[in-house]
């Protein structure tokens, strides 16, 4: 099927799409300070610039979207039926890079947490739950 937008268009409306403060991370980020953590956020100087870090507990938190970093058997990591080839590239070069990253992360002695956006529209209470029991645990 053809696009239904005008090359302009299409652009204009991708010109917007943010990587760094959407609305799940701030979700993520508002509950965190709410609970006592402070954090920085998109801290350039570390590998994968991590959405969230907590210096304390030496964590970084990466808040996901499901389809770009493509999250497993999610019902929203799904691909376009057009241009396949385009965007099966393109998501398998993210998740090589996510891998490099949290490796990287990880020889650094920083825990990595991935947060993934289905968790968050789906079981924001619980899943927020769980990550500050993942960020105050060792190991």
């Amino acid at each position: 099927m053809a696009d239904v937008m005008t090359k302009e268009q299409r652009s204009k409306n991708m010109s917007h799409i943010r990587g760094k403060d959407t609305s799940i991370e701030i979700k993520v980020r508002k509950y965190l300070y709410h609970h006592g953590f402070r954090y920085r956020k998109n801290v350039k100087s570390l590998p994968g610039k991590p959405d969230i870090v907590i210096s304390k507990y030496r964590t970084a938190i990466f808040v996901n979207g499901c389809f770009w970093h493509h999250h497993y058997n999610c019902k929203y990591a799904t691909l376009p039926k057009t241009r396949q080839d385009y965007w099966l590239t393109k998501i398998n070069k993210n998740v090589e890079n996510d891998i490099k990253h949290y490796n990287e992360l990880k020889q650094l002695d920083y825990k990595v947490i991935i947060v993934w956006e289905c968790e968050i529209k789906e079981c924001f209470e619980y899943r927020m739950e769980r990550l500050i029991e993942e960020i105050i645990n060792k190991g």
